[in-house]
């Protein structure tokens, strides 16, 4: 079963820019992880929202472990207040194809 990740980022006035860059750079390596179907990025009036879409819970374990995602963390931590907010879900079965996201 797919899991949808959902990383919403706040930047600290001044911050924008160096947040869109930070997550910019790790989309590539997180793209060549196993099980990444989706590494989106948008971005809303005061915050960056990431949805990510994986294969399978065991493939989101292994990008946790990932360096990738260990270099995003460290960089984002100073340039957002709150800290990123990360909401994990899965698919909620019905009328509508799961692979929607």
């Amino acid at each position: 079963m797919s899991v949808v990740v959902v990383a919403t980022f706040y930047p600290k006035p001044g911050q924008h820019d160096a947040v869109h860059a930070v997550i910019a750079a790790a989309q590539t390596d997180v793209f060549q992880e196993p099980g990444c179907e989706l590494y989106a990025l948008h971005e809303g009036k005061d915050r960056f929202v990431l949805v990510e879409k994986w294969e399978s819970p065991e493939a989101l374990v292994k990008h946790g472990e990932a360096e990738a995602l260990a270099r995003l963390t460290a960089a984002v931590a100073p340039l957002v207040d709150p800290a990123v907010d990360v909401v994990q879900l899965t698919p909620v079965e019905g009328d509508h194809p799961a692979s929607a996201v």
